[in-house]
């Protein structure tokens, strides 16, 4: 059965881009390194510290389908139809994605829900036994208030944004996670991961 990760680089006060959804300093720590980290799908590349390297890319490698809301769909140009990560991507919307994108990616293993509910049904069905991201954000938030994600990842940066998109939306209420089961320090950044209790 699929795993629902909920998971993005955070700054230290919670933001995971300004509120004009640049991020600043809150990915340098992907080129400040000298081992290559790959995102398989998407074909990115990134340098980052052996440390993180060898958290990350057995992660990224486990990722079947990712989950995204329409506001990051259009902000990355659905990313040019290619998943950031895993084979497949789910977008929830109440739109339909936009014919001129649609013809100029035939291909793209993109598929749509109109809730956030039915967006994580869909991508742990295509996930099969493997691990569906949800990106943090709005999206991450209505799917973390609704009890959909198993387990929450952070990339903690060294950095204080001060304002912005906030890590878990517009969620609201005390949550309890377990203890990380996982803290792996990189080059700049912080590696947590938590399991969400039952």
């Amino acid at each position: 059965m699929a795993r629902v990760v909920m998971q993005a680089v955070v700054s230290v006060d919670g933001y995971i881009a300004y509120p004009d959804d640049s991020v600043g300093p809150l990915f340098d720590w992907y080129f400040n390194g000298d081992t290559e980290l790959c995102a398989t799908a998407s074909d990115w590349t990134f340098h980052v510290s052996r440390t993180s390297a060898d958290h990350l890319q057995p992660i990224w490698d486990a990722i079947k389908v990712t989950v995204i809301g329409r506001h990051l769909f259009d902000t990355t140009n659905g990313w040019d139809g290619k998943p950031a990560a895993g084979d497949e991507l789910v977008v929830v919307t109440h739109r339909p994605l936009p014919q001129e994108w649609l013809a100029a990616h035939p291909d793209a293993p993109f598929h749509t829900a109109d809730s956030v509910e039915a967006g994580i049904a869909l991508a742990k069905e295509l996930a099969g036994d493997g691990l569906v991201d949800v990106t943090a954000g709005d999206l991450g938030g209505q799917a973390f208030s609704a009890g959909l994600v198993d387990e929450v990842a952070m990339d903690v940066v060294p950095v204080v944004l001060g304002e912005g998109v906030r890590f878990f939306g517009s969620h609201t209420g005390t949550v309890l996670l377990d203890d990380p089961d996982q803290v792996v320090q990189g080059d700049r950044v912080l590696h947590l991961h938590f399991t969400v209790k039952r």
